[in-house]
């Protein structure tokens, strides 16, 4: 009788702690979820996250945290969310920088952009945009045949290899020789093209666009196979004659590899009903960006193909970047 006891005993237990992941799954969440940016407040990132965020906490009653943990180009941030525990209660805000370009670019890298992670939502996507001085070249194809024809005056300014990759691709798709130079904020590269210290910067638009608009710089094109709605009489790079300059740099969520199946569909699912509130939608396109995008696996394929495309465009140029 004893045995008998424990034995029952035993698989009480066993089935008590085989319910226990499946009972938090469908509990979830019953505590706060902490969204990760690896950036300053006030950046885009920290903006993006706040506004969907605040969304989502209005719709669902969840208890949402924004936490801002920069430093390195946003991989701290990646490395405490990589390691942090599978539950969906700790969330990654990732850009395109520290995810598809540090995992191209760092070989001892501590995470993978989609091994360490599930994707879940992308946030936004935005092309970048070609400029040069007021007075400079009128069209892409003059600024190439200028720098062909002067190759020791020709330079451009980056500020992060999220920006140096893209303007390489350009170099080597177009065969326009430029030298880099380096600043600490694409806002300084906008300023030094203004300047006349460069020849060109390929920026992201909210620095650039005021400066376009305000007639201190002018814009060439915006990478990719479409107009940005921010600049409508600015060619793309498709329609300047130079369709493989297509680059989008975005910011999406993610969770640590290995969160259960159920709470990644219900993050998704939530998020992006966030995400297609046309309240978020205007605050979203009022930062020169496009809402929303894919999801999940095919959120993943964007990523995986960046990542090919960088590593690619590294080895090609023969680019090194110290970790």
């Amino acid at each position: 009788m004893t045995r008998i006891r424990t034995l029952f005993a035993c698989a009480a237990m066993a089935a008590v702690a085989a319910a226990g992941p499946a009972q938090a799954q469908s509990d979830f969440p019953n505590k706060p979820i902490h969204f990760i940016v690896g950036f300053a407040a006030g950046g885009g990132n920290d903006l993006f996250a706040r506004l969907v965020t605040q969304k989502l906490q209005q719709d669902t009653g969840w208890t949402v945290v924004v936490e801002n943990k920069p430093g390195a180009g946003g991989r701290i941030s990646s490395q405490l969310v990589a390691n942090s525990p599978p539950d969906g209660y700790t969330v990654l805000v990732g850009a395109t920088g520290q995810m598809a370009v540090a995992t191209a670019i760092y070989p001892k890298l501590a995470y993978h952009a989609t091994k360490s992670f599930i994707p879940l939502n992308m946030i936004a996507s935005f092309p970048l945009v070609l400029v040069v001085a007021a007075d400079g070249p009128k069209t892409v194809k003059e600024l190439v045949a200028w720098g062909k024809a002067h190759a020791d005056k020709s330079n451009y300014a980056t500020s992060s290899p999220a920006f140096t990759i893209p303007t390489e691709l350009f170099k080597l798709k177009t065969g326009m020789p430029a030298v880099q130079i380096p600043y600490k904020s694409s806002n300084e590269s906008n300023l030094s093209v203004v300047a006349g210290q460069t020849t060109f910067t390929i920026s992201d638009g909210p620095p650039a666009i005021p400066l376009v608009k305000g007639g201190k710089t002018r814009a060439l094109a915006v990478t990719g196979a479409e107009r940005s709605p921010e600049l409508p009489d600015v060619p793309s790079m498709a329609e300047a004659g130079f369709p493989e300059v297509n680059t989008h740099l975005w910011s999406g969520f993610f969770v640590p590899a290995g969160t259960p199946e159920p709470i990644v569909k219900k993050l998704i699912a939530e998020l992006g009903k966030a995400l297609a509130d046309p309240g978020v939608q205007d605050g979203l396109k009022k930062m020169a960006v496009t809402p929303g995008g894919p999801t999940g696996d095919a959120f993943k394929k964007i990523i995986d193909d960046d990542i090919k495309t960088f590593a690619e465009v590294v080895a090609a140029a023969h680019l090194q970047f110290p970790q």
